[in-house]
């Protein structure tokens, strides 16, 4: 095994990185830190330059009825629970109204996966979006909810795909994918897609011309070989189809969940494992050109270090996430542009606006 330094000198050189390589990096303590993020922020300059992007969309929480009730997640409930809700076409109508007044180029879906939808109503939903916002992009649902949305129809998730396609689909979300190992998937997401149907249905978006995000949640109790393993086969998926426009570093909230409470899993990542995932993924994921900051979850002071340690999107101006609230995250419901273009400033970067697909507006 080389050393940290060999490592990072073969990265900047353009070597592909090995699993074992990354996992030494993601094990770096001290002063090896920094050099990691140095090297990661000097591989995204070459790559894409000094510009910080950002796209103005709204997060819309249809339902937090959910068939799957994740251990890390707070926000989904059972149909009978307290608090529970299933929006109807017209309330959302006039979420997306809502979205429209907040001049939005994106609406991206976020809701629990209700076990009674399937995939007429999810081409339903996003005809109704269609109608009431021509031209805005909708970033919707993920692989988890199209294998519901086939099983519940009596379709191939291709078909469903398809459907949703047709309706207005966009580009799919690469959430449900949590960590792609499944004995981590069977302690935190039992009742989700394995991660063999996770890569498959990915695969099909990608071949009907859908693009979609990669995500990975990490700091609940996989352990950084599981983490690589995550990011192989993101990378191996994206050689094959390119189909990823970004990578979404999803840092675990641990403080409402399940998992927290029952010692499942510790309280969350720290500092170094979060600045350490960016980094290593700028590094390791050398066929991505973009690796998102998840401001709402690790907070605006350590997501300004993460544009310096290989990230160069701040995602986006989200309004709501009622998701991440849930779980006790504080201000992951807005962040306006001109806090954005504060923090680039303060470190020498231009920030940008973009659209979904990354074209710069």
């Amino acid at each position: 095994m080389r050393s940290i330094k060999e490592i990072l000198a073969g990265a900047r050189a353009g070597d592909r990185m090995t699993a074992g390589e990354a996992l030494a990096l993601l094990s770096a303590k001290g002063r090896d830190i920094f050099d990691i993020c140095r090297t990661a922020d000097e591989v995204r300059e070459e790559k894409v330059g000094s510009t910080v992007t950002y796209v103005r969309n709204q997060n819309i929480h249809l339902t937090n009825i959910c068939k799957n009730l994740c251990g890390f997640c707070a926000f989904g409930r059972r149909a009978t629970d307290e608090g529970a809700f299933c929006d109807d076409l017209e309330t959302l109508r006039n979420k997306v109204r809502q979205a429209q007044n907040n001049r939005v180029t994106e609406i991206c879906l976020l809701s629990g996966v209700h076990p009674d939808f399937d995939a007429n109503r999810y081409a339903g939903i996003l005809a109704c979006i269609r109608e009431t916002a021509p031209g805005v992009h909708i970033h919707a649902f993920s692989p988890d909810e199209v294998n519901h949305a086939a099983v519940r129809s009596g379709l191939t998730t291709r078909e469903v795909l398809e459907m949703l396609k047709d309706a207005g689909l966009g580009s799919l979300q690469g959430t449900a994918a949590e960590i792609l190992v499944d004995s981590v998937r069977d302690v935190i997401c039992p009742s989700k897609v394995s991660t063999a149907e996770w890569e498959r249905i990915i695969r099909e978006a990608h071949s009907l011309g859908i693009f979609s995000t990669a995500t990975i949640m990490y700091g609940s109790c996989e352990t950084p070989a599981e983490r690589v393993t995550h990011l192989s086969i993101l990378r191996d998926i994206q050689d094959e189809t390119g189909g990823f426009s970004e990578l979404v570093p999803l840092s675990f909230l641990h403080q409402n969940t399940r998992l927290y409470r029952e010692g499942l899993a510790p309280a969350g990542a720290t500092g170094r494992e979060d600045l350490l995932l960016i980094a290593v993924a700028r590094l390791f994921l050398d066929n991505f050109r973009n690796i998102q900051v998840p401001w709402g979850k690790i907070g605006l002071k350590l997501g300004q270090l993460a544009l310096l340690s290989g990230a160069n999107d701040l995602a986006g101006t989200m309004f709501s996430d009622d998701v991440s609230e849930s779980a006790g995250a504080s201000g992951a419901d807005y962040l306006d542009p001109a806090e954005m273009e504060r923090i680039c400033h303060d470190i020498g970067r231009e920030l940008r606006q973009r659209l979904t697909d990354y074209t710069l507006v």
